[in-house]
């Protein structure tokens, strides 16, 4: 089965300026998902994704087999995340001549997750012959049945979602996830056809909250890094 490895990472960023490129325990952010993904031996191709000229020269350093240049459309704050994966396929399958059975797309901005999770949740994917796709996430600290609460339009609180009986202990609660942007696996047909990430045959991984952290703010970055340390590496 071919696989592609897809990393998309753009060079603007409000939270943490440059953070694709800010250095961790001595590398660039991205550079650490790139080398969990050569490391995994997993991929035929690793194909990074970037409107920046910096990001895209760290990615060739770091050994990734494709730079895409994203486009200006594809760049801009408002721009979805699956039109940017699905260019990124399809300009690596023009490149290399050859086209992918599943596509794996990493988030550089959540680098805590192990060479494990990558294996592990390619292996239930690749063992589950009618999923989807497939996402990561870890079990919620919040629940729509108990403690997650929506204002209506009379500015009144109450529960996200209601069941048919009370719940009086957040552990009788159905499980939910927070979704972590660590690993996203998709079916060729089914990314080149989606507009969304969520199908009628979406499975989920769980990965633990201490390797779910997704680098959107400067204390983000520190949480990271301070796991990261006391990990004693990433890659």
């Amino acid at each position: 089965m071919n696989r592609i490895c897809t990393i998309c990472a753009r060079g603007g960023s409000k939270g943490v300026k440059n953070k694709n490129i800010k250095l961790l325990l001595g590398k660039p952010l991205i550079a650490h998902t790139i080398l969990q993904a050569k490391k995994s031996g997993l991929f035929d191709v690793i194909a990074v994704s970037s409107d920046s000229k910096e990001i895209l020269a760290a990615a060739n350093q770091y050994g990734a087999d494709i730079l895409v240049e994203r486009p200006p459309e594809l760049a801009t704050d408002q721009a979805a995340k699956l039109p940017v994966i699905q260019h990124c396929l399809s300009l690596a399958e023009k490149k290399t001549g050859r086209s992918f059975d599943v596509i794996v797309d990493m988030d550089a901005t959540s680098p805590l997750r192990l060479i494990d999770d990558i294996a592990q949740s390619v292996q239930l994917f690749e063992e589950s012959p009618d999923a989807d796709n497939l996402i990561t996430g870890a079990p919620s600290r919040r629940s729509p049945y108990f403690n997650l609460v929506e204002i209506n339009h009379e500015g009144y609180a109450s529960l996200s979602k209601k069941l048919d009986k009370v719940i009086v202990r957040r552990q009788d609660a159905p499980e939910c996830y927070d979704m972590n942007a660590s690993i996203y696996i998709w079916r060729r047909e089914t990314l080149l056809n989606s507009t969304t990430v969520f199908q009628e045959k979406t499975l989920l991984y769980e990965m633990s909250e201490e390797r779910s952290i997704d680098i959107d703010s400067e204390l983000d970055f520190e949480f990271v890094s301070f796991l990261a340390t006391k990990r004693g590496g990433l890659s």
